[in-house]
C-alpha cells in the first residue's frame, strides 16, 4: 500500500508542475503535495486492478480524484465554510496565500482533473473514458459531494437532526468520491455492470464507514494526533454519530459497515480483493 501511495505521489509531483502564473500553481502544490492518506487514488487502483487492470490505467484517474479531494478540504477550509487554520499538520492554503488564491487554486484542480482524466488515459476505449468523466462529474456535483456540503452547512444549530438526516450528509459529502473513486478504476479495469455495482456498494459503505470513524475520532483525539483542529465539531454544534447515538452505539455502527463492505467483495478473486480489504479495515481501524 505504501509503494502504491508512493507511486500516487510521483505522478502527482509530475503533473501539477510549477508554471505561469507562479503563486497559482505554488498554491495548487501546496495543498496536493501536502501529504495525506491518498485513500481515494489507491480505491481507485486497486478497483482497476482487482478486475483485471492495470495501475498505469488508473493512475490519471486516480490523480485526478485527489485533486478534487484536495480541493473539496482547500475550500472547506474557507473562513466562509469551516474557518479552519490547520490542515495536515500545515497551515490551510487560505492562511499562506490568501482567500481570493485559495478559491482559484482549487478551482484549478477540479478543472485540471478532468482534463488530465481525458487526455492522459491510455489503452481504454473512448466510451470508457466519457461514462468515468460523467461518473466523477455527478459524484462531486449538486447530487454529490456539494449536496452533502450544502446539507451539512445548513444544518448546524439544528437541534432535531435525525440519523436519516446525517446519513445523507455523510453519504454525499464524504462517500459520494469514495464510491466515485472505486467505480472509475472498475470502469477503466474493465468491470462488467453487476462487478461495478457490487464495489459501488462496497465503495458506499466505505464511505459512510470513513465519516463514522472521522466523528469518533474528532472527539477521542487531540489536534496534534490528527492533524487538523479536534474538537471542531463540538465547537460549531454539528450533529454527528457519537452526539447522537453515542460513542459506543457508533464504534458497533462502524463495524457493520466494515462487515458489509467486505461482504461485496466475496465475489472476487480474494487475493486481487486483498488491497480492497487492507483498504477497508484501514479506514475502520485508522487513528488519524
Amino acid at each position: 500500500m505504501l509503494g502504491k501511495a508512493d507511486s500516487v505521489n510521483k505522478a502527482l509531483e509530475a503533473t501539477v508542475l510549477l508554471r505561469y502564473p507562479i503563486k497559482i500553481h505554488e498554491s495548487m502544490r501546496y495543498s496536493i503535495l501536502a501529504g495525506g492518506k491518498r485513500v481515494r487514488p489507491l480505491l481507485c487502483i486497486a478497483a482497476c486492478e482487482l478486475v483485471g487492470g492495470q495501475e498505469s490505467t488508473a493512475m490519471p484517474a486516480a490523480c485526478a480524484v485527489e485533486m478534487i479531494h484536495t480541493m473539496s478540504l482547500m475550500h472547506d477550509d474557507l473562513p466562509c465554510m469551516d474557518n479552519d487554520d490547520l490542515r495536515r499538520g500545515k497551515p490551510t492554503n487560505h492562511m499562506v496565500f490568501g482567500e481570493d488564491v485559495a478559491v482559484l487554486a482549487g478551482d484549478s484542480l477540479l478543472a485540471f482533473a478532468f482534463e488530465l482524466i481525458a487526455t492522459s488515459t491510455t489503452g481504454v476505449p473512448a466510451d470508457r473514458i466519457v461514462r468515468v468523466i460523467g461518473e466523477l462529474a455527478k459524484s462531486i456535483g449538486s447530487e454529490g459531494l456539494v449536496a452533502g456540503q450544502v446539507i451539512d452547512i445548513c444544518s448546524e444549530g439544528m437541534t432535531d437532526v435525525g440519523l436519516e438526516h446525517l446519513e445523507f450528509i455523510h453519504v454525499h459529502k464524504t462517500a459520494a468520491l469514495l464510491e466515485g473513486s472505486v467505480v472509475l478504476g472498475a470502469i477503466l479495469g474493465g468491470a462488467t455492470d453487476p462487478e461495478v455495482e457490487k464495489l459501488r456498494k462496497f465503495a458506499r459503505c466505505i464511505g459512510l464507514l470513513f465519516q463514522v470513524v472521522d466523528d469518533i475520532l474528532d472527539v477521542t483525539k487531540s489536534s496534534q494526533e490528527l492533524g487538523k483542529t479536534a474538537g471542531k465539531d463540538l465547537v460549531a454544534d454539528k450533529t454527528t454519530y457519537p452526539k447522537l447515538i453515542g460513542l459506543e452505539k457508533s464504534r458497533e455502527f462502524a463495524e457493520k459497515l466494515n462487515r458489509e463492505a467486505q461482504d461485496q467483495l466475496a465475489a472476487f478473486d480474494i487475493e486481487k480483493a486483498a488491497p480492497l480489504i487492507a483498504l477497508a479495515n484501514y479506514i475502520a481501524y485508522r487513528n488519524n
